[in-house]
């Protein structure tokens, strides 16, 4: 009878909260690089498309002996892209060694866990044995103070038959978890092995790229006199291009203004004549004239305000740029391989009103937004499309067919015609404008 007195008094069993505690922290753990892995994994996978369309598009030019901007620009993206690869794949190699890390202690922890389970198991299993006397039990509940302790004591023998039970799932259930950690700890460690060898390749191909990237230059050493001409010349044309789109703006602003000019006057001479009627009814009346409304305000010249002047156009226009940073890419794939601003190459400087992307050859372009079609051009044997969105436009240049006409309406990702090649590889010149403000196509369209 001591025995079950002084077990029901010492025995101190491990808390059930402490286990399902660290069960928790555990799935928690595994969720959250889970999930910075895909993320990883899948920028990675980005980085790699973006890679792969450059060497395609380098592909069809590695024996031309007319050395092309888009070729530098192409060569110097490609490499940039590795070096943002490579840092992915660095990222991953450390989430991955902060994963092993966690997974090392948990495999330690549950390896203690389990230790500590099997040790009261043992004692358990110890005592029963020694008291499995059915009259040493019927002696300790007989030897109860009265009749609420006796009770007392029928329930404790009955939970620890129970607890016995459930110390035996715990115990499985941790040597369940342990074994499921070891298995995920020799994944990461496989995993972690398999990044540090594409590090290596990776690093490897940057190398190559960058004997390249010096091969072109000295080419461009031997070439640059005439690869300047062909870049002021090119520039030289693009910024005509620019001038005339602009100037098209200009006109579509100016048109807008006198619309509204005409059609505040119109509501001007209205009011007048209403108020002269009034007037004259008042007076035929006995009646004092009514106030004369105050004039309407005249909208302020030159503004691109002016395109945005009807409810249509304003709620487009604040359509547009409430996505901003979220609007859907000219092209279905591309890189951007020369950015918005000045830019110069050599001793020849330029600006560029837009993004240069290069894409897939024969690449369906599309509209980025709801709009309509304010014109379809042609320059140098490319076409161009200029998309009006209220106050905003967005432009695309050097298409080599087109699918709509002026004053046509399109959506969003509608097509609009096809990419056209620059010295053999297809490049998309996209621009938008506020008004007659060239703005960062960059900010506008999703990462």
């Amino acid at each position: 009878m001591k025995f079950y007195t002084n077990f029901f008094h010492t025995f101190e069993p491990m808390k059930l909260s402490k286990f399902l505690f660290l069960l928790l922290f555990v799935l928690s753990a595994s969720v959250t690089f889970a999930q910075s892995s895909t993320e990883l994994k899948r920028k990675k996978e980005a980085i790699q498309r973006e890679i792969e369309l450059l060497q395609r598009n380098l592909n069809k030019t590695a024996n031309s002996k007319k050395l092309t901007l888009g070729q530098i620009n192409a060569l110097n993206k490609k490499i940039s892209l590795m070096q943002d690869k490579i840092t992915v794949i660095n990222s991953e190699i450390k989430n991955l060694d902060n994963q092993i890390h966690e997974n090392t202690n948990t495999v330690i922890n549950l390896k203690g866990q389990l230790g500590q389970l099997k040790k009261e198991y043992g004692a358990m299993i110890r005592f029963a044995q020694r008291n499995k006397n059915a009259y040493d039990k019927m002696m300790f509940i007989f030897a109860a103070k009265d009749f609420n302790q006796a009770y007392k004591r029928i329930k404790y023998l009955q939970q620890f038959g129970q607890y016995r039970k459930k110390q035996a799932g715990y115990i499985q259930g941790t040597q369940k978890e342990l074994n499921y950690k070891i298995v995920i700890l020799d994944k990461n460690l496989k995993e972690k092995s398999n990044l540090l060898h594409e590090q290596e390749n990776e690093k490897d191909k940057l190398g190559k790229n960058k004997n390249q990237q010096s091969a072109v230059l000295n080419k461009y050493s031997k070439q640059e006199k005439k690869f300047r001409q062909d870049i002021a010349s090119r520039k030289k044309q693009q910024a005509q291009l620019d001038r005339s789109i602009r100037a098209a703006i200009v006109r579509e602003i100016e048109l807008e203004r006198r619309r509204a000019e005409a059609a505040a006057k119109a509501a001007a001479a209205k009011a007048a004549a209403a108020a002269a009627a009034a007037a004259a009814k008042a007076k035929a009346e006995n009646r004092p004239a009514p106030a004369t409304p105050a004039p309407a305000a005249k909208p302020k010249a030159n503004s691109s305000g002016y395109l945005a002047a009807t409810p249509e156009a304003a709620r487009l226009s604040a359509a547009f740029e409430s996505n901003r940073g979220s609007l859907p890419w000219p092209v279905a794939t591309g890189s951007i391989t020369e950015s918005f601003g000045k830019h110069k190459e050599g001793q020849a400087s330029y600006d560029n009103a837009g993004v240069t992307i290069q894409t897939a050859e024969g690449a369906s372009v599309r509209a980025v937004f709801n709009g309509k079609v304010s014109k379809v051009g042609n320059a140098l044997g490319r076409y161009y499309v200029l998309i009006k969105h209220g106050q905003f436009f967005t432009v695309y240049q050097n298409l080599r067919s087109v699918s709509v006409s002026a004053g046509d309406d399109v959506s969003t990702k509608q097509n609009i015609g096809t990419v056209a090649s620059s010295g053999d590889i297809p490049e998309l010149q996209f621009q938008i404008y506020r008004g007659a403000v060239a703005q960062n196509p960059a900010a506008w369209i999703a990462k």
